[in-house]
């Protein structure tokens, strides 16, 4: 399976009514691509604190967005399309809903329930998962053949890419509808069949962990193994690069995910299990592999 190009005759379109589970850095991210699409979103979060943080994250990237001369809409109609709550019946008459909570089993499987309880029989529902299995998700749910994974990728505005996983159960023609609303979003769906670290995830952390080794062991400085896959391999970012943009601790959750189901070749290295305790997750602590400020 892979992305192919849309038929003329089937224009790509966003769902009109979307939610997002989450408001955090990716859950903004997604909302936020949405938006560009014409969707009207509603972003949920767990307290009113954290809707309005999520909020203002979500106001703060359009604005961004806009002030480029990116998107020809106004800030005020892209703004009126957003809402944000902490009661997920808001999702109740929206096409289309996204869980984007931390890369936690539990917490997935709590909020997936959450959303299939308040939303219409023929309602998507995906996860942002970047590891967890979609089908050991989807047996938690009532109706798998509406769920499968929307993967996006950090940071969503500028991404191109989104992973479709499709778990077992998966309706065929959500998979389709899913690699419509991936064009809509003027970004390529690469569809996966759903496996440890899917495609992305798999190949990302395996060149991450090395050069985490390489790093450990001296061969270079950080710096100079990223350039190496930057200039040398025209890779846009450097793994260490990536990995502080990503987050350490999501680096490390998903290796561990991927040592315990193929083997001692994804262990995480000494030196990423010592950064993450110290509470050096990368960009978004100011500290990682490098030092960042914003």
């Amino acid at each position: 399976m892979s992305g192919q190009e849309l038929p003329a005759h089937e224009p790509a379109a966003a769902p009109e009514r979307v939610g997002v589970l989450g408001g955090g850095r990716m859950g903004a991210g997604i909302a936020h691509a949405f938006l560009l699409a014409g969707s009207q979103v509603v972003v949920v979060e767990r307290d009113e604190a954290a809707a309005a943080a999520a909020g203002e994250r979500v106001r703060t990237s359009l604005r961004r967005s806009v002030e480029r001369g990116s998107i020809d809409r106004t800030i005020a109609a892209l703004e009126s399309a957003l809402e944000t709550s902490t009661d997920a019946a808001a999702f109740a008459d929206a096409g289309l809903v996204i869980e984007a909570v931390p890369e936690d089993r539990l917490l997935k499987v709590e909020s997936l329930r959450r959303i299939e309880a308040v939303v219409e029989p023929r309602t998507a529902i995906a996860s942002n998962t970047s590891s967890i299995s979609i089908d050991d998700l989807g047996a938690e749910l009532a109706h798998p053949e509406r769920f499968l994974g929307l993967h996006f990728f950090n940071p969503v505005p500028a991404s191109a890419l989104v992973e479709v996983v499709v778990g077992g159960s998966t309706d065929q023609e959500l998979v389709d509808e899913a690699r419509g609303w991936v064009a809509a979003l003027d970004k390529t769906a690469v569809v996966v069949a759903d496996a440890p670290g899917f495609a992305s995830s798999r190949l990302g952390v395996a060149i991450a962990l090395e050069a985490i080794r390489m790093l450990e062991e001296g061969v270079a400085t950080a710096a100079d193994i990223d350039a190496a896959m930057e200039l040398g391999y025209r890779h846009p970012t450097g793994p260490l690069r990536t990995t502080d943009i990503v987050g350490l601790d999501v680096r490390l959750g998903i290796a561990e995910e991927l040592e315990a189901k193929l083997g001692a070749r994804f262990a995480p290295p000494q030196l990423l299990r010592d950064l993450v305790a110290d509470g050096h997750l990368g960009r978004k602590t100011g500290r990682g592999f490098y030092e960042w400020s914003e």
